[in-house]
Formats: C-alpha cells, structure tokens, sequence
C-alpha cells in the first residue's frame, strides 16, 4: 500500500515561480552598504541531486556581497528577495514581474539591516515580512 507524504515547503516557494538560482547576481535594495551579491545557498531547499536551488519573491536566501562599502563587501549575509523579473500568479489571477530582480539584506531574524528601501517591493515579501512592509516606499 502506497503512503501519501506531504511537503513541508514554505507557502510562498510552492506558489510563486522561482525566477532566481544559486549564482544569479542581484541588486540591492536597500541602504545597506551593499550594491549587488550573488545568492550562495537557499536554505530549506530540498531538491534533486546536481539541480541548482532556486527561489522566488519572499524567499530568504544566502547571499555574498560582490560590490558596495568596503565594509560589507566579501561577506555572507541573509536575504529576502523583493523583487523578480519572472512573472508570477497570483490567486487573484493577475500575473506580475518587476523591471529587476531586487534582495533586501535581513539580519537572521528577518529584521531589515536598512533603514529604507528603494523601489516597489512585492506584496508576498511584505506580507510574510511585516518589518520589511514598514520601511517600503511602495508595496505592489
């Protein structure tokens, strides 16, 4: 007899299409220090052996930072990504994608490390992110 397993996968990877991989460079978009950083890791990512991790908008990822201050250059950080070009649906029907694709830098906690954000930031990053909703100049 066959067993029915569930997944314990976050809502917002299982919903929403994973637009950024394990290498992609990214903008930042907040007043952090950092400009650009590359997603390293994923964290919860279960996936099939040699396929990169990916991630979607509200998704927290590992990232290193590759331009910015010279203080936070060459660190590895916590992310939430914002912002990305793939289109994604959401229940409502309506599809969305952004000009970029945009990270805000998050202590461990999902506190922002910032203390404003520059540009529009998706509504299921605000919404599984309440702090990041605060400091937003525009949720879409």
């Amino acid at each position: 007899m066959a067993r029915k397993t569930t997944l314990n996968i976050p809502s917002s990877r299982r919903a929403i299409n994973a637009g950024l991989q394990v290498g992609s460079y990214v903008r930042v978009a907040d007043n952090s220090g950092a400009k650009e950083v590359m997603i390293i890791g994923v964290p919860g990512y279960k996936g099939r052996l040699r396929r990169l991790p990916f991630a979607g908008v509200g998704d927290i990822v590992i990232v290193s930072v590759k331009k910015g201050t010279p203080k936070m250059r060459r660190q590895i950080v916590h992310a939430v990504i914002v912002r990305q070009k793939r289109p994604f649906r959401r229940p409502d029907g309506t599809w969305v994608a952004f000009e970029d694709n945009a990270v805000v830098i998050v202590n461990p906690d999902g506190s922002p490390r910032g203390s404003e954000i520059r540009g529009p930031i998706a509504r299921e990053a605000a919404e599984r992110f309440p702090r990041l909703s605060n400091i937003a100049t525009l949720v879409v």
